[in-house]
């Protein structure tokens, strides 16, 4: 069937979205007659355009003075600021380093730059050309360069300073694009603060946080919308900007997972969000197994194929946590996956789907950010795909059960010195029994090991039932090491 529409983008730098603009890009799609739009894997948006209703498109964007972009579009800039201050609590990267280096970029990039922290795994490390990764050392960043059209990634030999990113990416864009040898990219002019590069980069073990739901976070709430057809309603979107200017939330964030996530809502205006969620019908917190794919932007195809996957997952009752799947229908694109669904193109390339024959593939630690990839099945239909991948993943928790944690754990407790450990005093939660331990501390949610109960923020509750810390109760390890009468 010939296309009715053009394909329209807005990319929003960093996942950062405005839902004053946005809204007047809604208010704009609405005129031309669209009903629906999509998130990309990059944090754009995507509309598609009916060709008849192309002109008053254009002429509300212009009202509005809203720029979109058409064909040869510029990529957008990806970061993990949608993580920052959620999955990411603890790290020198704040979300004003990122708007910094955001303001200072060339506002139209003919590569992909990814700006992210490297203690996250929720947003891609290396899925563009330019690839900026926070090392340990504050405002310092090891840079990985993958030429257009390869998958393979090369890390450049010394830190760069934040504030030398954007000489240092406009420089290399075009050196890049010409595809030059690394030994000539080297010896590009480049007027940057750099040092020595004196710890490797050590890639976190994957673990995608559950990005969706209403979630407390400290005395707010954030909440995270995904759509399992990756269609948001235009009419949703709407009230949700309207609900987000009312309440003061000035902006949200697209991520790589094609969802929104809306942070700093006040636990008074919960009510609201539930309200516009159950006016349009959004279901919320969907089975782990369906939102961990990484999956094309714009390919019914391989929503077909992961919802077939998906499917074969639920009736086996197939564990995926720690995984990440992808499905690439064209060869030559840049994988993020754990596992990787390929078809093939060169042979069994039938017109009848159900003739088309897949690759499976995975990295050798499972570990998403990582490029090489090791060959599992070949020439695989369509129909054995869900028992193959569903076998690869026990393969993957066995080989992480090899070392009895377990073990490990138990030995170390009875090495402990008795007479000590177990007259110390913890606090303890009195309505669900939850212990606050003063050596540890609570890291992911800002206490910092070696804060006494006493010191505890005014805001502090119980991780799972919310009590308030200062209720907590002084018990010692002995006594909560007695057996129940």
């Amino acid at each position: 069937m010939a296309k009715q529409s053009h394909l329209v983008r807005f990319n929003f730098t960093g996942g950062i979205i405005s839902p004053g603009y946005l809204l007047q890009v809604l208010e704009a799609a609405e005129a031309a007659r669209v009903k629906d739009v999509r998130f990309g894997l990059r944090q754009q948006l995507f509309l598609e355009v009916p060709y008849k209703e192309f002109d008053t498109f254009e002429q509300a964007c212009r009202e509005r003075e809203v720029a979109f972009q058409l064909d040869q579009a510029t990529p957008n800039i990806t970061s993990s600021y949608p993580a920052s201050g959620i999955f990411i609590t603890d790290s020198w990267l704040t979300e004003g380093i990122y708007k910094d280096i955001f303001d200072t970029l060339a506002p139209s990039p003919k590569l992909k730059i990814n700006i992210c922290d490297s203690r996250q795994t929720f947003v891609p490390l290396f899925s563009g050309h330019i690839n900026w990764v926070a090392s340990q050392h504050p405002h310092y960043w090891h840079l990985y360069i993958r030429y257009p059209g390869q998958t393979e990634s090369w890390r450049w030999p010394r830190l760069i300073y934040t504030n030398s990113i954007p000489a240092v990416s406009a420089a290399l864009e075009t050196p890049v694009i010409d595809h030059r040898e690394p030994a000539s990219l080297l010896s590009t002019p480049l007027d940057c603060i750099s040092r020595d590069i004196d710890r490797e980069l050590e890639l976190p073990a994957f673990h995608l946080p559950y990005y969706e739901g209403f979630n407390r976070h400290n005395n707010q709430y954030w909440l995270g919308i995904y759509r399992r057809d990756e269609i948001f309603d235009v009419s949703f979107l709407k009230d949700m900007c309207s609900v987000c200017l009312e309440t003061g939330i000035g902006q949200f964030y697209a991520t790589p997972w094609k969802s929104v996530i809306i942070k700093n809502i006040e636990p008074a205006h919960r009510k609201l969000w539930d309200y516009v969620l159950g006016k349009h019908g959004i279901n919320v917190r969907h089975a782990a197994n369906e939102l961990n794919w990484q999956v094309a932007d714009h390919c019914e195809d391989s929503l077909i194929l992961k919802r077939h996957i998906i499917r074969h997952f639920d009736t086996a009752d197939v564990r995926t946590y720690g995984l990440c799947f992808n499905i690439s229908l064209d060869a030559g694109k840049h994988h993020f996956g754990s596992i990787v669904i390929r078809r093939q193109e060169n042979k069994h390339r039938s017109k009848l789907k159900y003739l088309q024959r897949y690759d499976i593939l995975y990295t050798p630690d499972f570990n998403p950010n990582t490029h090489q990839l090791i060959p599992y099945r070949s020439e695989v239909l369509k129909e054995h795909l869900g028992p193959y991948i569903a076998s690869l993943c026990r393969q993957y928790y066995e080989k992480g059960t090899e070392w009895n944690v377990l073990q490990e754990y138990v030995s170390g407790q009875k090495a402990v010195t008795v007479d000590i450990s177990r007259e110390k005093t913890v606090h303890q939660c009195p309505s669900c029994l939850t212990v606050y331990d003063d050596t540890t501390g609570d890291p992911e949610r800002g206490v910092a090991a070696g804060t006494p109960a006493s010191a505890l923020p005014a805001d502090y509750t119980c991780y799972i039932c919310e009590t308030p810390g200062k209720e907590f109760i002084p018990v010692t390890l002995s006594a909560l090491a007695a057996p129940l009468t």
